[in-house]
């Protein structure tokens, strides 16, 4: 390709707008630093070095020195909440909500945050108040989900049931689980107060939302056993076994009192050894091991936990076949067995606890509500021992 001569001419043309160009960047940055205010650029050096505190405080100036930052009046005011400056965030929503210059989205986040600052507090009628507001709102979503918490939080089942079927509407996803337990409370109410025939309605609302609601059978069967029905109380029990057998432990033993009452102890042992084959866990096996040995004597119930060990090797099975043992070793050998008994059993009780899917929380004893982070039906059934093998399936012993 030629050279042509009019490059020359062209070439710095170019260099001319490219300097002109930065002139004008350069320009426009130092007029807008010069908008900031110093407490700004403080601010920021005891950010980077590590001085939050006095940052903050930098940035609470700037915030009164120009109105126009929205934004952070928001962050100053979500990093107060966070602290746990309650009052202080409360503040600083509360002076955005008296703007008139905020957009409608602006004043909506604004409100948000406001509802989360009394939420925060434990001031929830005014965070009721105010999430009742944001549901004609893009926030909606979020304002049922904080309304649900706050009508469990108080226990008013019948706004948390509402809340929870609004709630599946708007975002399409289930919460029969939760319904079902909420009408489980409301049936609890309704008989501690002797209102029999709401609490059966209850139950069956619970069963019509959730048809696998176990807590529903379970409070069915516990309140027939307690007005002396005893058929009734085995034959509803008897049900969980199609909904969710997992958690048969929970009626075991109540069963096995109820049959026993009605003369059929060695039918309700049948039942609870077939359950304990089919369905596996540790509550389970401790209740069949009580009835064989107050039954059938110490040579039954030691071969069924035998059995159970070699099926299922977990340290739990382990501490029942010890405590079987004791029912029939020799004088000489029972401290021996104790001992042994004794340390397996020390060490499974602190592994024998139920845990929270959801959050972690552990529990000796078994919850349908975890009292750390609320969530329903949390509580896997088999105890964290259970899943935990002491020795391999074949070995010996």
């Amino acid at each position: 390709m030629d050279f042509q001569a009019y490059w020359l001419l062209v070439l710095p043309l170019f260099f001319g707008l490219g300097w002109l160009a930065a002139r004008v960047d350069i320009r426009h940055i130092l007029m807008e630093s010069r908008a900031l205010p110093a407490s700004y650029f403080k601010g920021l050096n005891f950010l980077l070095n590590e001085q939050p505190d006095k940052a903050i405080e930098a940035f609470i100036e700037v915030a009164r020195a120009d109105q126009q930052t929205t934004e952070l009046h928001f962050a100053l005011g979500s990093l107060f909440r966070k602290r746990g400056e309650v009052d202080r965030a409360t503040r600083m929503h509360q002076m955005l909500m008296e703007r008139t210059d905020l957009s409608p989205a602006q004043r909506t986040s604004a409100l948000y945050e406001l509802a989360q600052d009394y939420l925060k507090a434990g001031l929830l009628d005014r965070a009721e108040s105010l999430f009742t507001e944001l549901l004609k709102t893009d926030l909606s979503s979020f304002a049922l989900t904080n309304l649900l918490n706050i009508h469990v939080t108080e226990k008013n089942w019948e706004k948390a049931i509402e809340a929870a079927r609004e709630l599946e509407r708007v975002t399409g996803n289930s919460h029969q689980s939760e319904i079902a337990n909420f009408h489980c409370e409301l049936a609890s109410l309704e008989y501690s107060h002797s209102r029999h025939e709401g609490a059966v309605m209850q139950i069956t609302a619970a069963l019509e939302a959730n048809r696998k609601c176990v807590r529903a059978n379970v409070m069915l069967g516990q309140w027939a056993q307690r007005e002396q029905r005893h058929s009734d109380a085995v034959a509803v029990w008897q049900r969980i076994e199609e909904q969710a057998p997992e958690y048969l432990f929970l009626v075991a033993f109540p069963l096995v009192e109820s049959m026993r009452v009605l003369g059929r102890t060695q039918e309700s042992l049948t039942l609870l050894r077939g359950w304990l084959q089919r369905y596996p866990a540790l509550d389970l096996l401790g209740v069949v091991f009580q009835v064989s040995l107050e039954e059938e004597g110490s040579e039954s119930a030691l071969k069924l936990v035998r059995e159970e060990l070699y099926r299922n090797p977990t340290l739990g099975a382990l501490d029942k076949f010890l405590e079987a043992q004791l029912t029939s070793v020799s004088a000489e050998q029972r401290p021996d067995v104790q001992l042994m008994r004794d340390l397996i059993h020390a060490h499974s009780s602190r592994l024998s606890l139920f845990q929270c899917s959801h959050c972690g929380f552990k529990a000796r004893s078994f919850h349908w509500h975890c009292p750390a982070c609320g969530e329903w039906d949390s509580f896997p059934p088999k105890r964290n021992s259970e899943g935990d093998p002491v020795i391999h399936k074949g070995g010996g012993m």
